[in-house]
Order: C-alpha cells, then sequence, then structure tokens
C-alpha cells in the first residue's frame, strides 16, 4: 500500500514539482496550498507523513505542527518544514516544537526522498519497539482476553518521538488520554508563583503519564517534558475508558500505579519540608541512579533539574556536590553524574 504524502506549500512551482517527484516515486499524494487547509486535510485524512513550509499567510508552520501536536490522531506524525535558506535561524523555534527534519529550499530531488524515506523507517522502527513494549504488559491484564483488547486498541497508536526538553503537555491542558514511555525519562513539574520549579516525579519505560487526569476527568495537573531525547505513545481517553469498564484488572492497576505515584510524592514532601540539605542531595541521588535501566550508577542531570527534584538552591546544589565528590561518593564531570558509594549515600538518607 502506497505511503500517503500531504504537502503544505504556497508556493505553486515548489509544491506541484514536489507532487510529480512524489508521485513518481509511488506516494499517493496531497497538496494544499496554506496551512488551515493543511490541519484539516491533516486530520481528515491521517497522512504518513507532512511536509510543510514555515512562511504562509493567515496559519504559519509553527501554527500548523502545534495545531497538529495537539491533536491526539496527528501527534505522531512525522513532520518535516520546508524552508528558504532566509529561515534558517529559524529553524529551531521549529525543532523545538517537536518537528522531525527540516529541507532547506532548494533541494534536489534524492534529499527529498531520502528525508522522507529515513523519517518513514525510524517510525516503523519505532512502531516495532511499541510492539515489543506491549509484550510487557502482561502484568497490567489478568482477566483472560484483557491483553489482547489492549492490543486492539492500542496496534493503530503512533508512537511519536519527543527531543531533551520538549513539552508533552502543558499544566491544565485537557486530559485527552494517557501516555506511555516506550524508551527515554519525561520529567512532570509544578510552577510556583516565583516562577520556581518543582519537579513531581521522573518516568522512564513503561511508565504511565496523566493517570489521575483520566481517572478525575480533569486537565493535567502538571507539566511534562522531556529529560531526554524519548518515545511515547499516546492512547485517547475514550478508549481507556473502554478498557477500564470491560476490564476491571485494569482499573485495579491504574488505581495502584497511581496510589504509588502519590507515595513517592509525599516521600518526596517530607525531604523537601524536614530533611537537611545532604540527606535532600542524597535522596536525589539515589533516585536517579535507581532509574537507570542498564546496569551503571552513572546519570546525566543538570544542575537546574537536581534543584528542582530537591528543593534546593541552584548554588546550595553545587556546593553540596562538590563536598559529595571531594567525600569520595560521587564522581562528576559536567551534568554526568556516577555514584561510588551508594551504601554511605543511603545511610546519609535514612
Amino acid at each position: 500500500m502506497s505511503k500517503k504524502v500531504l504537502i503544505i506549500e504556497d508556493n505553486t512551482d515548489i509544491r506541484e514539482n514536489i507532487i510529480e517527484i512524489l508521485k513518481l516515486a509511488g506516494f499517493y499524494v496531497y497538496a494544499v496550498d496554506n496551512g488551515k487547509a493543511g490541519v484539516e486535510l491533516a486530520i481528515s485524512e491521517l497522512p504518513d507523513i507532512i511536509l510543510c513550509d514555515i512562511m504562509m499567510p493567515d496559519l504559519d508552520g509553527y501554527g500548523v505542527l502545534h495545531m497538529l501536536t495537539r491533536n491526539q490522531y496527528t501527534v505522531a506524525i512525522p513532520f518535516i518544514f520546508l524552508s528558504a535558506k532566509a529561515e534558517r535561524l529559524d529553524l529551531r523555534r521549529g525543532m523545538e516544537l517537536g518537528a522531525d527534519d527540516y529541507l532547506t529550499k532548494p533541494f534536489d530531488i534524492l534529499e527529498l526522498l531520502t528525508a522522507i524515506d529515513i523519517r518513514l523507517k525510524k517510525n516503523e522502527i519505532h512502531q516495532l519497539v511499541f510492539s515489543k513494549s506491549l509484550d510487557r504488559l502482561d502484568r497490567l491484564i489478568n482477566k483472560k482476553g484483557g491483553l489482547e483488547e489492549l492490543k486492539k486498541i492500542t496496534k493503530e497508536r503512533k508512537v511519536k518521538q519527543f527531543k531533551a526538553n520538549q513539552v508533552i503537555y502543558f499544566d491544565g491542558d485537557i486530559g485527552h488520554g494517557l501516555y506511555l514511555v516506550i524508551s527515554g525519562k519525561v520529567k512532570t513539574i509544578k510552577l510556583a508563583h516565583d516562577g520556581r520549579e518543582l519537579m513531581t516525579r521522573i518516568y522512564t519505560t513503561d511508565d504511565y503519564l496523566g493517570i489521575n487526569a483520566i481517572l478525575l476527568n480533569q486537565p493535567y495537573a502538571e507539566t511534562a517534558t522531556a529529560l531526554d531525547n524519548c518515545v511515547m505513545c499516546f492512547i485517547p481517553k475514550d478508549q481507556i475508558d473502554q478498557l477500564l469498564t470491560n476490564y476491571p484488572d485494569v482499573g485495579k492497576e491504574f488505581i495502584r500505579l497511581l496510589a504509588n505515584d502519590i507515595h513517592v510524592k509525599e516521600e518526596q514532601l517530607v525531604e523537601m519540608a524536614y530533611h537537611s540539605v545532604r540527606k535532600k542531595m542524597a535522596a536525589a541521588l539515589i533516585r536517579l541512579s535507581g532509574l537507570q535501566i542498564a546496569d551503571t550508577e552513572c546519570f546525566k542531570i543538570t544542575r537546574e533539574d537536581l534543584a528542582a527534584m530537591s528543593g534546593m538552591a541552584l548554588e546550595t546544589v553545587s556546593r553540596t556536590l562538590s563536598d559529595f565528590k571531594e567525600e569520595g561518593l560521587i564522581g562528576k564531570k559536567g551534568s554526568l553524574i556516577t555514584v561510588l558509594d551508594l551504601l554511605k549515600l543511603e545511610q546519609m538518607k535514612n
């Protein structure tokens, strides 16, 4: 079956040239000359990949990408910006919004086809990774047929890549569904009135984000941001509701996960309220060390994230890390931290 490509480009010559090339290459092509029509067509036809110009009247490429990443059905479609050389400095903004790649006009046929092929293949690989992740979800459902039903619900769901520091959803956004972490790490934060961040949790492979929003039927209560490059799968609320109704054990498991999430946050609040600076830092380092999937005590984290995680000032974080390094508890090189004596950190915490 031919892959579907949507072209959003207001320059007639460029648009028609791309259409001709892609049709010759065997793609099924949709094309529009403005951003608003592009968003509508993307939602109705769900193409396999989107090529979009940046500078367009009414709704520019950034607006198109923003609207598509807010839609549960188009959020995972690979998105490539088409930009003029003069717009190269603006590409950083587009990549931060979640674009997968960009092509600088004028581009040749091979460059165009290669970029599309790479993005389509990466998306297929991520779908395979997601399928493998589903095989690890047997523990979630005990009722006969439950896993098959979950696979039926999720097999059509596409995965989405998020770059480090890219926002997945904001505090107050409508909770349209659950996010499943396929790979990488995601942090959730609450923002204080003075602008300071409090990191409430770090999520990693096979963790769900947004359970409280789904069960309470409320907006997301925190802002979720990718700590590093990660892959996520979005499962819409209506499908989750159907699963919870048909398979009570799934609901019990989600309640257990929510209760555990609350327990972790309660412990963190007690640490921040009553523990000394050294105990706070020890607890944060132990928590980060425990998140490592590989058999290593080495991880990357910025001073800012450590401060948000432990409720400490930046200067205090730097000073405490230096003390721990001098005492042989950790090794530190830039944002890379290696836990050298986990036992002593645990003793300090307790």
